[in-house]
């Protein structure tokens, strides 16, 4: 195996082994900001981990590209998704007002 193939291989593996692990505790845990917060590290370490993986194996091309623009997107939404997520819960639960004052 190449140093790039052994790489790559390091870096999916890490990446998947966050992602399980976060579904695992996930999983584990009842309450719903808890569970958002065990699962932040799947968009904020594991999909980058699972995309620097794939650019190395495939080498610079569209596909490349494609797999890096999907990351920094997750990159980017990941964080707001789980923050809208935890008001909307919050809201629903009586614990923040619906309408924020002006």
């Amino acid at each position: 195996m190449t140093v790039p193939g052994v790489v790559a291989a390091v870096l999916v593996t890490a990446g998947v082994l966050v992602v399980v692990c976060a579904a695992v505790a996930g999983v584990l845990f009842r309450r719903l900001y808890l569970r958002l917060h065990v699962l932040t590290p799947i968009s904020s370490v594991g999909a980058q981990l699972i995309g620097l993986g794939l650019a190395v194996t495939n080498g610079w091309s569209l596909t490349t590209a494609t797999d890096l623009l999907v990351v920094a997107v997750v990159t980017v939404t990941g964080p707001a998704l789980g923050a809208a997520l935890g008001r909307l819960a919050a809201q629903h639960d009586g614990l923040v007002p619906e309408d924020p004052p002006a």
